[in-house]
């Protein structure tokens, strides 16, 4: 998916790579260089040679994201039991390209789609050791949640006028009533009041791999951060479904609080997404519809 996914998109191409990587990484220059097709909204991916990828972000707030994962991803990496894309060099703006960019070990696999997954049961259980392994790691000096992603591992209640402007300008495609009352019940659930801890931030099929239909990566980390971990309880409902659902919580052993919000997060990035990206990102608009029916009909259940 190469077309632009936002009104000032930086575009690049193959030959913008290669100019980048002669004037600074000269070994890799001569590389081939391949643009990956991906839904993904905030960097353009390039595979470089056989073991490497090139991110490029699209846009301003995706760029703030690649000094973090440089720092942070290396050191996060040998202590989760999932691989990740870890940095190998961190890039300058150069070339008339405005933003620092990275090269990173290329990883095999596919996105984790439903059709993909050849366990639903498994991948839970899997997924929630990543989770639970990173949540176990220091997160002292980790990030700190905030505005420089999307406000993930914060209070629910700092996204709710983004999430009420969605709701109405989506009234002709979801039944705005019961995502309001989803919504105002997701606001009420008790905030997270112990101490911050590390989360994803973005756990869906786009940013997990499979390799022989089981979960072997977890990608995209510009919205990892430490805060409150219910954030990543939201693939429960954007991937997950029924007894997988269940799995996926019972081997976090997560809170009702926690679950709670975790819906609520889940409600909330698929009501924001769906109509900034439902004419440029078919895949996306895909996964928040699906994450909005699921949270929709396991209201309807509670």
């Amino acid at each position: 998916m190469a077309g632009k996914m936002h009104a000032d998109e930086v575009e690049t191409d193959a030959a913008l790579v290669r100019r980048l990587l002669a004037g600074q990484f000269p070994p890799w220059a001569e590389l081939p260089i391949e643009r990956v097709a991906s839904a993904g909204t905030d960097n353009a991916l390039y595979r470089l040679g056989d073991e490497l990828a090139v991110r490029l972000p699209r846009i301003g707030w995706a760029a703030v994201h690649v000094g973090k994962e440089c720092e942070w991803l290396p050191r996060l990496a040998p202590r989760l039991p999932l691989a990740l894309p870890v940095p190998v060099a961190k890039g300058e703006p150069a070339e008339g390209y405005p933003f620092s960019w990275s090269v990173c070990r290329w990883l095999p696999g596919e996105n984790a789609t439903v059709e993909r997954i050849g366990d639903q049961l498994q991948a839970a259980l899997d997924l929630a050791q990543f989770v639970t392994a990173l949540q176990r790691i220091d997160a002292t000096a980790g990030p700190a949640a905030g505005r420089h992603i999307s406000f993930r591992g914060m209070p629910l209640a700092i996204r709710d006028a983004q999430v009420r402007t969605a709701i109405a300008s989506l009234d002709d495609m979801i039944d705005a009533g019961a995502a309001s009352a989803a919504w105002k019940a997701a606001l009420g659930v008790p905030e997270w009041r112990r101490a911050p801890v590390w989360f994803h931030g973005d756990l869906q099929s786009g940013n997990l791999l499979v390799v022989g239909s089981r979960l072997s990566a977890v990608i995209d980390f510009g919205c990892a951060g430490v805060g409150d971990p219910a954030v990543d309880m939201s693939v429960a409902w954007n991937l997950f479904a029924g007894e997988a659902r269940e799995v996926y919580r019972a081997a976090l052993a997560v809170d009702d609080a926690t679950w709670a919000r975790g819906r609520g997060w889940a409600l909330c990035c698929a009501l924001i997404a769906l109509p900034y990206y439902r004419d440029t990102n078919p895949v996306l608009a895909a996964i928040s519809r699906y994450a909005i029916e699921q949270v929709l009909a396991d209201r309807e259940r509670v």
